[in-house]
């Protein structure tokens, strides 16, 4: 199975599944075998605390899940269950209520997210002081270079759904609060077709990154984003290859091609619309405002009324 090469080596040892039951302990014989919730644990659940005396802080969210998607330098998380060490091309997930920062400290500003708001609590003790765990919640984290990309071996497009890495289902089926989808290096093969994601509105919004290298669909520099940028193309805005891709496949042969050497793009998709805060919005300054002229101005109308042909539809000008 192919992985990412890290420069950073891994220096710690992790169970692997996901949805597994695992278990995990601190001190040897804090779970009692053949118990699942043992009426006197025999070391108690929570008899650790800190022995060193910094100042520190730790941070939870009561509102949900949390997604970790780095895209430069490392992360060195400590949660209540134990280490991460969560690199680019990693993607790290922190359960909902998972208390977790980088580091080991005594007095302790617990930071907490509840209804979208931010709350401090303080505590002269660590809170990562368990003794032991079992069960199926937990954070965990992925290596996304060993997601299986799939795709035709004839010709069109497979609904973009085969890019999804996680996906969090809402009330509505067919529709998701949240996809975290990927593009990473992939063959193109597909015959008499235009290859690149084509030109869309739907009713889903887009947040669109990029760790690392070029997006396909987007060439570097005007109308394009470099590694750590991002797009928001928001509920029915129309969107698609920015117009030096759309020439550039339009133009290339249809042979097969490996696209995204080197390069690793994410988006989250979500049935929701959102929303942009004033700092992204104009205190950070770095918000491309020619986005849309830049990206699709150039983009040519190649479509011509077949000869012979009359137009039938109002639709049609």
């Amino acid at each position: 199975m192919p992985v990412t090469q890290f420069d950073i080596k891994e220096k710690y040892r992790y169970q692997n599944g996901f949805g597994c039951h695992f278990e995990s302990e601190a001190v040897e014989g804090a779970l009692p075998i053949g118990h699942i919730s043992p009426q006197k644990p025999p070391l108690g659940l929570r008899g650790c605390t800190a022995s060193c005396r910094r100042d520190g802080a730790a941070y939870y969210s009561a509102d949900g899940d949390l997604l970790i998607v780095p895209q430069e330098g490392a992360l060195d998380i400590r949660t209540e269950f134990g280490w991460l060490l969560v690199r680019p091309m990693e993607i790290a997930v922190i359960p909902r209520g998972v208390k977790y920062r980088v580091g080991l400290t005594a007095e302790f500003v617990v930071t907490c997210k509840f209804n979208g708001k931010l709350f401090e609590t303080r505590q002269p003790h660590t809170p990562f002081d368990v003794v032991a765990w079992q069960g199926n919640y937990y954070p965990y984290k992925y290596d996304l270079g060993r997601f299986n990309t799939i795709g035709t071996i004839s010709f069109d497009h497979p609904d973009p759904s085969i890019f999804t890495v996680l996906s969090a289902p809402s009330p509505v089926p067919g529709t998701a609060i949240a996809d975290f989808v990927v593009f990473p290096p992939r063959w193109l093969v597909g015959e008499d077709t235009f290859r690149p994601p084509w030109y869309h509105r739907n009713t889903m919004s887009e947040f669109m990154g990029l760790i690392a290298g070029a997006y396909d669909a987007k060439k570097a520099g005007a109308g394009g984003f470099a590694p750590g940028g991002a797009s928001l193309h928001n509920v029915m805005s129309g969107h698609g290859p920015d117009a030096e891709s759309c020439e550039a496949a339009r133009e290339a042969p249809l042979e097969p091609a490996k696209v995204g050497a080197g390069s690793c793009a994410f988006m989250f998709e979500s049935c929701l619309m959102l929303g942009v805060s004033e700092w992204g919005l104009r205190r950070c300054r770095k918000v491309q405002h020619g986005y849309s002229e830049e990206s699709w101005g150039g983009v040519r109308n190649h479509w011509q009324l077949p000869p012979g042909k009359t137009v039938k539809s109002h639709l049609v000008d």
